[in-house]
């Protein structure tokens, strides 16, 4: 049976954001992932956490200045200092809520640059040493230029080459299915393919990035691969509710922990 993970930056949005872990675990959620806690001490992001009984999954390392358009500092040659001081913020986060899995966005740069890729491959390998000894892996999630124009890591079978070639214990493919189908079509094939690297699942509706289990994928046969392919992670669902993210959770119900005791 699939694990989902609700994404507290897209969904429950009717709620401020601390606000959010409740109404998740209330909605029969086990998981939370959200793209960037830095705006709240992680000790209280923690006390959701312990208050609702729900696991942190996932979040983004700082990505630079979010506001002006920065999508990450990975690739950005002159920015690795930034990188660092941002690893090291986001350990105490880990520290805190007990993930298990961060993701490093790489930024807006040109991937046909050999110094966008070198500052790449620096910062994806040392994040990776780094975060080691805290027992956290780092993923590194292919985005589509749709959705993210300019984005530097945009296909995935150049990640995953990376990953290969860089052959660290804790560096895994961010396997999104939605940039997947929108990038390369050909998802349940390239699941098989990847899953001894894959350490995260995202889901949202293609084309319109809502709710699962409608328009062009069938999710739930995806769902269900992934259960057969003995995947036992979570599945982030990084989608916009259609209309209110509790009046769109038909698609959950089969799906729904069956957990008392939680408010």
């Amino acid at each position: 049976m699939p694990r989902f993970s609700a994404n507290l930056s897209m969904m429950f949005t009717e709620w401020p954001f601390l606000d959010r872990f409740a109404a998740a675990a209330d909605a029969g959620f086990e998981a939370v992932e959200y793209l960037f806690p830095y705006e709240h001490p992680p000790e209280a992001i923690a006390a959701r956490l312990s208050d609702h009984r729900l696991t942190q999954a996932l979040f983004n390392l700082p990505p630079g200045d979010w506001a002006v358009g920065e999508r990450g500092l990975a690739a950005l040659p002159d920015r690795f200092d930034e990188v660092k001081a941002g690893v090291r913020t986001a350990i105490a986060y880990a520290r805190a809520t007990g993930v298990k899995r961060v993701h490093l966005m790489a930024g807006n740069a040109d991937r046909g640059d050999p110094a966008a890729l070198a500052a790449y491959e620096r910062a994806v390998a040392w994040t990776a040493e780094t975060l080691g000894p805290e027992g956290v892996a780092l993923t590194l999630e292919p985005i589509n230029p749709r959705d993210m124009p300019g984005y530097f890591l945009n296909d995935f079978a150049f990640t995953e080459d990376l990953i290969a070639r860089l052959a660290l214990p804790n560096l895994e493919l961010q396997f999104d299915l939605y940039h997947r189908q929108v990038l390369h079509g050909d998802v349940v094939m390239a699941l098989r393919r990847a899953m001894p690297i894959i350490g995260h699942v995202q889901v949202a509706s293609v084309p319109s990035r809502h709710e699962p289990t409608h328009e062009e994928m069938n999710d739930a046969f995806v769902f269900a691969e992934l259960d057969r392919l003995g995947y036992t992670g979570f599945i982030g669902c990084e989608y916009r509710p259609r209309a209110g993210t509790v009046e769109g959770l038909g698609w959950f119900e089969p799906y729904r922990p069956r957990r008392g005791g939680v408010s």
